[in-house]
């Protein structure tokens, strides 16, 4: 489990990390959503032990990433611009990582290259930004690190890779317990694998939710109301968002499932049809309630 307590992290008079208090659990995948900026890539490099904060702590199973050497080999972190050797190629990449994690799966990492159809061979230099994003998922995966800090790891890939990296990362979960901690601008990308969203601004987070908790609670219902009727009919519905186009009202309320379905019975309809919400629709409902517009914090 990682756990940052009151983290702080400056850089001259800018303040990137601001008090975050946040916890993340294994087994998961935890989303971290922010516009470029808001202090994503500092509070990965902090989780990694890349920098020191300046104040707080962030452990890793209770003991100090920073301060802790063992604890290096638990995590493998892929920045937006990967570090490789200069005229390295993967293969020299795997031969380091082996050094660096006593785990290191070869039999993997070549399974994965034939996969992506990567040459191992081949200068790094000479790959694309989806190619060396993709290579790093791969030497990632392979070290075997309990956890995996990926940094806008989907920006560059086409929509078939990010499905695949995606379903590695479950097929990672369920058979080795790995953890991703996932940074992105893009609400979109961690659509339909987080397990937990924590939604950062300024450096500070803005609120820390279960994804499944969220969706239990909050509900989008079309309706086309009977003649003569209007939302103010609708008394007893806790509705957060509405949103007409000609007869149709699409409304976002919130309770239980069950709460909201007899509630809806007991009003004069057409029709009317619960349907799923995205995770932007739920971002947007939760920062709206707190006074936020989630359509300047996260593009």
């Amino acid at each position: 489990m990682i756990e940052a307590i009151g983290l702080t992290k400056s850089f001259d008079d800018i303040k990137a990390i601001d008090h975050i208090t946040a916890t993340i659990r294994d087994n998961e995948v935890f989303g971290l959503i922010g516009t470029n900026g808001a202090g994503k890539s500092t509070f990965l490099k902090l989780v990694s032990g890349i920098l020191k904060p300046d104040g707080g702590e962030l452990l890793i199973n209770g003991k100090s990433v920073f301060e802790e050497e063992s604890l290096k080999e638990t995590f493998f972190y892929i920045s937006d611009d990967p570090y490789y050797f200069s005229n390295a190629t993967p293969d020299v990449m795997m031969s380091f990582y082996q050094i660096m994690y006593p785990g290191f799966d070869v039999t993997y990492y070549r399974k994965l290259m034939t996969a992506f159809s990567l040459d191992a061979a081949r200068k790094i230099a000479t790959f694309s930004k989806g190619m060396k994003k993709q290579l790093f998922i791969i030497l990632g995966l392979a070290s075997n690190a309990k956890y995996l800090l990926c940094d806008e790891t989907f920006d560059g890939l086409d929509p078939v890779m990010r499905q695949a990296v995606k379903s590695l990362f479950a097929e990672g979960i369920s058979e080795r317990g790995l953890t991703p901690v996932i940074a992105s601008h893009n609400l979109r990308e961690l659509e339909d694998i987080c397990d937990h969203v924590g939604l950062l601004h300024k450096g500070g987070i803005l609120f820390s939710r279960d994804l499944d908790d969220m969706k239990l609670n909050l509900h989008k219902i079309q309706c086309v109301l009977a003649p003569g009727k209007t939302l103010n009919d609708l008394t007893g519905l806790k509705i957060v968002l509405s949103e007409q186009r000609g007869s149709i009202y699409t409304l976002t309320v919130q309770g239980t499932e069950n709460e909201v379905m007899d509630q809806m019975r007991q009003y004069e309809t057409i029709f009317f049809e619960m349907v799923p919400l995205t995770l932007e629709e739920i971002f947007i409902s939760e920062t709206e309630v707190n006074g936020y517009d989630i359509k300047k914090l996260v593009l």
